[in-house]
């Protein structure tokens, strides 16, 4: 895959160069936990645009509706270092950064509680690898599981992307980006690279470009 890169557009889309591959995933209730199943085929290609406004009619790409709508798109997003805006919980076996940053995609639920009971009680059972899992699945990047030693529980993932769907909420989710690939905002500055991030494809968060639930509120369903 040569450079994979999103440049966010003045007023407009998300362009995405270099070959990443794009797939919609569906979220989808396992007991207590979730899971990312397939969603329909998407077409492929070297560079696309996604659409960033919500009103597309060929969503996930861009038609041009963000003209028609006056959409502004106007990045507010902190762009301090992940590290620096997280705070750290610590367990008696993991510790876990937050940075509050919700997509709402409820990855953090595991059978046995939640991510941050699970780091509370990280000595209990199996808890500690189920916190590391429901802290690594995060779509928004939101979490990092941390060892005793102080180094990030990162998964392996190759650059790619991920429209989302969210049919248990009636929602179409936001945009799942993941493998480090470097998001240059509209002003030509990057993003600090993220092996995790969520990208508004709404139009509505107020923390843009990064989702921030608000898709859920708005009852956001893109057109196909």
């Amino acid at each position: 895959m040569a450079n994979p890169k999103i440049k966010i557009t003045h007023a407009g889309p998300y362009i995405v160069s270099g070959n990443v591959p794009l797939v919609e995933k569906i979220i989808t209730p396992k007991g207590k936990k979730y899971e990312l199943l397939d969603g329909r085929d998407l077409p492929q290609a070297e560079e696309y645009a996604l659409c960033r406004c919500g009103k597309s009619k060929n969503a996930p790409f861009c038609d041009g509706s963000h003209e028609k709508h006056g959409f502004i798109g106007t990045e507010t997003a902190s762009r301090a270092k992940y590290e620096d805006r997280a705070e750290l919980m610590e367990g008696p076996e993991i510790d876990l950064l937050d940075d509050n940053r919700c997509a709402f995609a409820r990855f953090c639920h595991r059978d046995n509680g939640n991510v941050w009971e699970l780091t509370q009680q990280s000595h209990l059972g199996d808890n500690r690898s189920e916190a590391i899992i429901a802290a690594s699945e995060c779509l928004a990047g939101r979490l990092v599981a941390v060892n005793k030693d102080g180094n990030a529980i990162e998964p392996e993932l190759e650059p790619s992307i991920d429209i989302i769907q969210d049919p248990e909420k009636r929602v179409s989710a936001g945009i799942f980006v993941k493998g480090n690939i470097p998001i240059e905002g509209a002003e030509g500055e990057t993003y600090e690279v993220r092996n995790r991030v969520a990208l508004c494809r709404c139009g509505n968060s107020n923390n843009k470009p990064f989702c921030d639930a608000t898709h859920v509120m708005t009852k956001f369903i893109d057109k196909k």
